[in-house]
């Protein structure tokens, strides 16, 4: 069968870096190919070629049997008639729109210049049942989960005839059995011959949707396997360019000391009799379903939410109702599930990011010190490795994975000693993944106590010294090093539902 979209020999050079080498891909209608590689890869070049997004300094495009000619915008839409789509990472919906509102969204039909609300919500159940979504297309996106916002994404690319659909980490923010509903969706488009070129970090995810995969690196396309017979260290080797970095082997140093003790906190609807320990120099994980109630614990933990029942005690001493900056006090640190939304302001330096949690170190007779803040950012990038061309740059340009980095590094600028981290290699490729479990090793080695939050159960044996699964508002089953199996806790995880 013939393939719908191509590149053919392409190359792509923006100021100082050769963004795509001389890059040939193809790919067939019905076809669900996985696209690999970290970030700065050339993947999003690849793809922005596909959508007409950019032209090629040399090499050819082709969409459905013909060369894209135009240029500038013209080629965007050259490329959207001929049925390229494409739903990106960050979600566009507008929650208080309908679901139907959502889909249209820029080109809502109308009869006799007045909106076409019939027309537009039969087109969109259509849509929606050809993904088998049984919701009403006059719901509200705000009060859809985010599972629901990512198929609703999906479904508005399945408007009109579509021949290639591009996701680029459609599951990054959803829990094991939410992804399972969007790669179900995507088995339904393969299925009705539409081709799917499918980006993500979550081999698991890979193995069950894509046979084969392209794996990216440096701009150039290094090689396509089977998904079935290929090993995932051989695919990491080939991303990486060498042998992966292996995780720091887990050698647990945490202290008899409890630096931490909750015990019976309630939190409604969520939480229900919450008890646990943690100890110095212990990285614990907390395992369960998207809506299980792990950030709320985090929040509740952190002052952020106020909780109904419960204790914590802190070094032994009970804290009763603990508020945001009493726990600052008490060297406690918090990184948000969203790091865009509540973790960066992206328009800001590495440096006015970093040093925020602590002023007074960077400050001479109460007056902030431009030597001081760089010094103190320079400590951090040096010693989280964060790749920046200075202490200034705007942390929005950064990477994921170096902007999660600076996040956490300001946990270090204030020296903090108990660090609640919520996702934190959420979104990041698997380099920048393995360093951050690295640098969570490092701080527990030195002492402090880690959470570490995650929907991704792979990542959990390769970092925490002991994971707790939270189901059904308690915490029902522990796991320790080197005991902590991820089909186990998967299951730990889903039971009941």
């Amino acid at each position: 069968m013939g393939a719908i979209a191509a590149l053919e020999g392409c190359t792509k050079r923006y100021p100082g870096v050769l963004a795509l080498d001389n890059a040939t891909f193809r790919v067939a209608p019905g076809e669900v190919r996985a696209l690999l590689g970290k970030n700065g890869a050339g993947k999003s070049t690849l793809i922005r070629l596909l959508t007409g997004a950019e032209v090629p300094d040399s090499g050819t495009v082709t969409i459905a049997g013909a060369a894209l000619v135009q240029g500038g915008s013209a080629r965007a839409q050259e490329a959207f008639s001929r049925g390229v789509r494409v739903v990106y990472q960050e979600l566009s919906l507008v929650p208080g729109m309908s679901i139907a509102e959502n889909l249209f969204l820029g080109r809502w039909p109308r009869q006799a210049g007045i909106l076409d609300y019939t027309g537009m919500e039969a087109e969109a159940r259509v849509a929606m049942q050809r993904l088998g979504l049984d919701m009403r297309p006059s719901d509200p996106v705000a009060g859809l989960s985010p599972a629901e916002r990512q198929l609703v994404e999906i479904a508005r690319v399945l408007l009109g005839k579509p021949k290639l659909v591009i996701l680029d980490e459609p599951t990054s923010s959803l829990a094991a059995a939410e992804a399972e509903k969007v790669m179900t969706a995507v088995q339904r488009i393969a299925a009705d011959g539409i081709a799917v070129i499918y980006i993500s970090h979550r081999m698991n995810e890979i193995r069950q949707i894509a046979r084969s995969a392209t794996i990216m690196r440096d701009g150039r396309i290094i090689d396509t396997v089977d998904v079935a017979g290929a090993d995932t260290r051989e695919i990491v080797r080939l991303m990486l360019g060498s042998e992966a970095t292996q995780s720091a082997a887990l050698e647990t140093k945490a202290r008899e000391k409890i630096i931490l003790d909750v015990a019976d906190l309630a939190l409604a609807p969520k939480l229900n009799s919450i008890s646990f320990r943690l100890r110095e120099g212990e990285v614990l994980g907390i395992a369960g379903l998207l809506g299980a109630g792990r950030t709320e614990l985090l929040q509740a933990i952190m002052g952020v939410r106020p909780f109904e029942r419960g204790r914590i005690a802190v070094d032994g001493k009970a804290v009763g109702r603990p508020g945001y900056r009493a726990m600052l006090k008490r060297g406690f640190g918090y990184t948000p599930e969203s790091r865009k939304e509540e973790g960066i302001v992206p328009l800001l330096g590495v440096d006015e990011n970093t040093v925020v949690t602590d002023f007074s170190a960077v400050s001479r007779r109460g007056v902030l010190s431009a030597r001081r803040i760089a010094e103190a950012t320079r400590k951090v990038i040096a010693r989280l490795h964060v790749k920046t061309a200075s202490t200034e740059t705007p942390i929005g340009s950064l990477s994921g994975g170096n902007q999660q980095k600076v996040v956490i590094g300001r946990w270090v600028h204030a020296d903090s000693r108990i660090l609640l981290l919520d996702e934190p290699t959420r979104g990041v490729d698997v380099e920048a993944k393995a360093q951050i479990y690295a640098i969570i090793r490092q701080l527990a080695a030195e002492g402090r106590s880690v959470i570490f939050v995650s929907s991704e159960i792979e990542e959990l044996p390769l970092v925490c010294d002991r994971v707790l699964v939270l189901r059904e508002g308690r915490l029902q089953e522990e796991f320790t090093s080197p005991n902590i199996d991820q089909d186990a806790v998967m299951a730990a995880c889903i039971a009941g539902h």
